[in-house]
């Protein structure tokens, strides 16, 4: 599938999600509550998405600096504006990795510290929305009593979180273990018919070869670099903490009062889900998703107009100036190659 018509599918998708969220929860005394919006909040709220760009760039210079390298602002800004695009145009927001790396590797860091930087940059995102969940566990726990979605979301989270994090340890401390588990996984997608058996000897070399790579990396990190490294992760609590206090802040630019962890426990569970949804950008879900949360702290009339303000403030705005990015650096062409290149890799994995 061309660039071009995954951007255009993820269109649709989002112009009918906004349409259906819209008509499902609006109606004549939605538009008088939003006559009393306060302009001021409103405005932080934008300032706070800008804040948590700039604050996504310093990572990028902080974990680009723990493996040696060194880039500006200016270069790590389109590193992180190309990536929204990337997350857009591809199933489970996988695809901002590739452009994220094509990016790195043009301003000069190698292709193996670009794969160990994106990767270390989305952990750091996902563990720390998981360490979000067992705190808020213990102090908001009458709150997850009362929503039984939201218990089955804290037991799904919980199991990655402990799965998740004995896989990060064992790959750190014991890569060979990895290693051997992947290639008894291919074996068994061999014999399951999944995986062609002239495709596994180079399956089993490829994985082999990128778990090396990341191995090597991320004892970079935690040798020379593990200062840099450090502020890079504190870097990155800063960066949450900014972007989930942009939903708070919509709600009392309504005029409604939140319960700040409540709503932070609310948000982050639908930042986790949003990882492993299937369609381009996480689209549907992530504007149905949001009007469930907005439900949870303003009248459902209020809640779809809150989850495209939300949408449109902190993801549809950093979509359109990776857009911009991707089409003035890479052109449609470009960023079609990028995207091959990254098929290829990951289908001939023989050579």
């Amino acid at each position: 599938m061309t660039v071009r018509k995954s951007f255009t599918i993820f269109i649709c998708i989002v112009i009918v999600s906004i349409i259906s969220v819209l008509f499902l929860s609006i109606d004549s005394a939605t538009f008088d509550v939003l006559e009393n919006t306060n302009p001021v909040l409103l405005s932080l709220a934008m300032l706070l998405v800008v804040l948590g760009w700039c604050l996504d760039a310093c990572k990028f210079i902080f974990l680009a600096r723990a493996a040696g390298e060194y880039l500006s602002f200016r270069q790590t800004i389109s590193v992180v504006w190309i990536n929204y695009f990337g997350s857009a145009i591809t199933p489970m927001q996988s695809g901002g990795g590739p452009f994220q790396i094509y990016l790195l590797y043009k301003n000069g860091v190698s292709v193996g510290k670009s794969v160990a930087i994106t990767l270390v940059r989305t952990l750091q995102i996902i563990f720390l929305l998981s360490l979000i969940i067992p705190f808020s566990i213990v102090s908001e726990a009458d709150f997850i009593q009362k929503h039984t979605m939201l218990k089955w979301f804290v037991v799904y989270v919980l199991i990655f979180i402990v799965i998740a994090s004995f896989l990060l340890a064992v790959s750190i401390a014991r890569p060979h273990w990895i290693k051997r588990w992947s290639n008894g996984f291919l074996v068994k997608m061999k014999r399951m018919g999944i995986l062609k058996p002239r495709l596994l000897l180079g399956a089993a070399r490829w994985a082999s070869r990128e778990i090396d790579n990341y191995s090597t990396n991320i004892r970079l990190f935690q040798s020379t670099g593990k200062y840099w490294f450090m502020l890079s992760v504190l870097t990155a609590v800063v960066h949450l903490w900014v972007y989930l206090s942009i939903m708070p802040c919509l709600i009392m630019a309504a005029g409604f009062h939140v319960e700040y962890m409540q709503c932070m426990l609310a948000e982050s569970l639908l930042l986790f889900l949003l990882y492993f949804v299937p369609t381009f950008g996480g689209s549907g879900a992530a504007e149905g998703g949001a009007a469930a949360v907005f439900g949870l702290f303003v009248p459902w009339n209020l809640a779809g107009v809150m989850a495209v303000a939300w949408r449109l403030i902190s993801e549809y705005t950093g979509i359109a100036l990776g857009t911009a990015v991707a089409i003035k650096l890479l052109g449609w062409g470009g960023a079609e190659k990028v995207m091959k290149k990254e098929s290829e890799r990951l289908d001939n994995v023989d050579k």
